[in-house]
């Protein structure tokens, strides 16, 4: 049984999660803790808790979901997933967060490629990568199949979607992506997002004004 916790980080409010199992062993996903006490927090939890962090996992690699990457690469030495579309958005933070007046911090850890399928295992714990371009060209989500855990980064949201006017962003293939990808999940997967509160895929289907014009079939109990 996995355990979840959630850490909102700097202005943005990113959503970082710690995720682990009964063996201990953890995944860190986004890791926007841009300042010392921010990071505290997210150390203090992996202390107290006995987890053993071997993986970060990156849904994309908006400054706001990387401004503490490189200190939790250099403070446990574990490796980073992206998909390697992002390169050229990590490449570009610095300019794109100078805008809003945010330096990040210097980032020299290597990422290892993945690709939509590839299944990344931490502990019994195993997420499936679902490749959802649009928001940014690299985009990714990461789906616990066991658990009805879909960590959604910025392409879905809690009543909206990920933005697509930024540079990269492509609203077609944004709206592909959450067709084709996350809507024919089971309506009881809970969804964590990037960003605000958690939902499912029930209530995306049936509530969010982008979504409900596709007319998926009723999950049970729904209208």
């Amino acid at each position: 049984m996995i355990k979840i916790k959630c850490f909102y980080f700097n202005e943005f409010r990113e959503c970082c999660q710690l995720i682990w199992d009964e063996t201990g062993e953890g995944v860190i996903v986004d890791p926007g803790c841009g300042t010392g006490s921010e990071r505290s927090s997210l150390y203090e939890a992996i202390g107290n808790n006995g987890i053993k962090p071997v993986k970060i996992l990156l849904t994309h690699a908006h400054f706001d979901h990387v401004l503490g990457l490189q200190d939790c690469v250099d403070r446990y030495g574990i490796p980073v997933f992206m998909h390697p579309a992002e390169k050229e958005t990590l490449r570009a933070n610095g300019a794109f967060s100078r805008m809003f007046g945010i330096e990040v911090p210097e980032i020299s850890a290597k990422t290892t490629d993945i690709a939509d399928g590839d299944v990344i295992k931490s502990g019994n714990t195993s997420f499936e990568v679902l490749y959802t371009p649009g928001h940014t060209p690299g985009g990714v989500c990461y789906y616990d199949r066991a658990d009805k855990l879909l960590i959604s980064g910025d392409t879905l949201f809690a009543g909206t979607i990920g933005r697509t006017d930024q540079p990269g962003g492509d609203y077609d293939r944004l709206m592909e992506s959450i067709r084709t990808k996350l809507l024919d999940m089971d309506g009881d997967v809970t969804v964590i997002p990037g960003h605000g509160p958690t939902t499912t895929i029930a209530d995306e289907r049936t509530k969010n004004p982008f979504l409900v014009p596709f007319n998926f079939p009723n999950d049970e109990g729904e209208e």
